[in-house]
């Protein structure tokens, strides 16, 4: 059983080249009590960063110079240099296709937020990683988590993945229910703010 943890005691990187979205979304986390909260402005200094401090969450952006959010991604997953393959990575777009949504899953991302995104939405991605961690898969061209998000029960073909699933808790800590409540209390809040 992990240690039960706060939302301030959360550090959370974000990496975005556009200032106005960093900075609504510090605004927002700031909101709901996060107050540990790093700032890159590319793929570059966000990765420099992400290897220098320990971090509970990312967020990044899609489209990024002078390495974009996927290779990113990737250096994350991958990289010899990277202190924590497993943590889960929230990544932000304008480009919502299909195609961007399925290309950023097979490359690592926990979640995919859409631009743009409302204070709801954020929040649901942000719980979705806290409360509901999913398992990661290494294959030989594919490591991060699970990206089957249901089970079949009807599916009764071959296994399709002759690997076991790696069962990683991302987070050792715990939200006790009285921080649950506080979190889904605050959306109010965040509304309240994001609406200013």
């Amino acid at each position: 059983m992990g240690l039960a943890y706060r939302l301030e005691n959360l550090r959370i990187l974000i990496i975005d080249d556009n200032a106005h979205i960093r900075q609504l979304l510090r605004t927002i986390l700031n909101a709901v009590g996060i107050r540990s909260i790093d700032i890159a402005e590319d793929g570059i200094q966000g990765f420099e960063a992400f290897c220098r401090l320990d971090y509970d969450l990312v967020f990044t952006d899609y489209a990024m110079e002078p390495i974009t959010g996927v290779d990113l991604v990737d250096l994350i997953r991958t990289s010899s240099r990277s202190p924590n393959p497993y943590i889960p990575i929230i990544m932000i777009s304008a480009y919502s296709d299909q195609d961007r949504v399925q290309l950023a899953r097979d490359h690592g991302v926990t979640e995919f937020l859409a631009k743009p995104f409302t204070v709801e939405l954020l929040m649901e991605r942000l719980e979705a990683v806290i409360e509901e961690p999913r398992p990661f898969v290494r294959t030989g061209s594919y490591f991060g988590p699970d990206r089957r998000r249901k089970e079949d029960p009807l599916y009764t073909g071959p296994e399709r993945r002759a690997v076991e699933l790696e069962q990683v808790d991302v987070s050792v800590r715990e939200l006790t229910e009285k921080q649950r409540a506080a979190l889904r209390a605050s959306r109010a809040s965040v509304d309240k703010i994001a609406s200013d």
